[in-house]
């Protein structure tokens, strides 16, 4: 049945109508997004700032208190071993704190190694709020500590990340000298991940300041680096390790994790992650 002129008008104009409404929330959508951005990818207060333990039982752990460049005093975890040959300068994965992850530094330690576990500004006992400038800012802290205050020497460091962190630890290992990196579930860029989460958005990594950009990082990295990913990884795509690994220089090693997990690598499989781990420290400072 054909329309007459005065209905074709009519459903022209609803059309457009309708077109023009999709667009405006769509740019709506856009514009919240880069508004909100800070809450979108930091979350220090879930599930609480303070929870857990912060006295782990056989866990030599000792507070420590530092500055960064701006002024933002920040808390640390100072975990000695008198049998260390490395020190673990660890930034943790998105929410919650470092008391939450006294398990993953109990094994960090028991390679043996030293740890530095750093609370970014915001989260935990720090003060501040949350920036990717500012994390940046902060582990240089902790990196000035470590060869500054506890005189241990740059090559002997291990700049060590989960999840987000992994992006703090690659920007420490391309500014600074380390002896090696290790990354545990880490993702290719923020861009990224912004494009896994919000795919009905297309562009919506043109509206993304934040950069947490782990692969350019990488690209800008000397020491070796162990990549560590969960197969079933619920946050952060196998995948997406996969895309880091072949991105990251020479000399690299890849270690899959089996089953699900996140951050929990050292726990689920503590056997063939600490094997693998000594291998690979095994070979920091061998000729390449």
């Amino acid at each position: 049945m054909e329309l007459h002129p005065a209905q074709k008008r009519s459903y022209r104009a609803r059309l457009m109508n309708l077109l023009l409404t999709l667009l405006l929330a769509y740019i709506f959508a856009l514009v919240a997004i880069r508004l909100f951005e800070p809450h979108l990818i930091f979350f220090p207060n879930y599930p609480g700032r303070l929870e857990g333990d912060w006295h782990p039982r056989n866990l030599p752990i000792e507070d420590v208190w530092l500055h960064s460049s701006d002024g933002t005093k920040l808390h640390a975890w100072w975990i000695p071993n008198s049998q260390a040959k490395f020190t673990f300068v660890a930034f943790h994965g998105n929410a919650s704190n470092i008391a939450n992850r006294a398990d993953v530094y109990r094994f960090l330690r028991d390679t043996p190694a030293n740890v530095l576990a750093l609370e970014y500004r915001g989260y935990g006992h720090s003060e501040g709020k949350p920036s990717e400038t500012g994390f940046y800012r902060d582990a240089e802290a902790a990196y000035q500590h470590l060869v500054g205050t506890r005189a241990i020497e740059s090559q002997s460091i291990i700049s060590f990340g989960q999840s987000l962190g992994t992006a703090v630890a690659a920007n420490l290992a391309a500014h600074r000298q380390v002896g090696a990196v290790v990354l545990e579930a880490p993702f290719p860029s923020a861009s990224r991940v912004a494009r896994k989460l919000f795919w009905f958005l297309p562009g919506i990594e043109l509206f993304v300041r934040g950069q947490l950009n782990t692969v350019a990082r990488l690209n800008e990295n000397s020491a070796p680096v162990l990549i560590v990913h969960c197969t079933q990884d619920p946050v952060i795509p196998f995948s997406f390790g996969q895309a880091v690994y072949s991105a990251a220089t020479s000399p690299k090693q890849f270690l899959p994790i089996d089953g699900i997990c996140h951050e929990e690598s050292s726990l689920v499989a503590p056997q063939k992650y600490g094997v693998a781990l000594q291998d690979f420290l095994s070979t920091i400072g061998r000729p390449r």
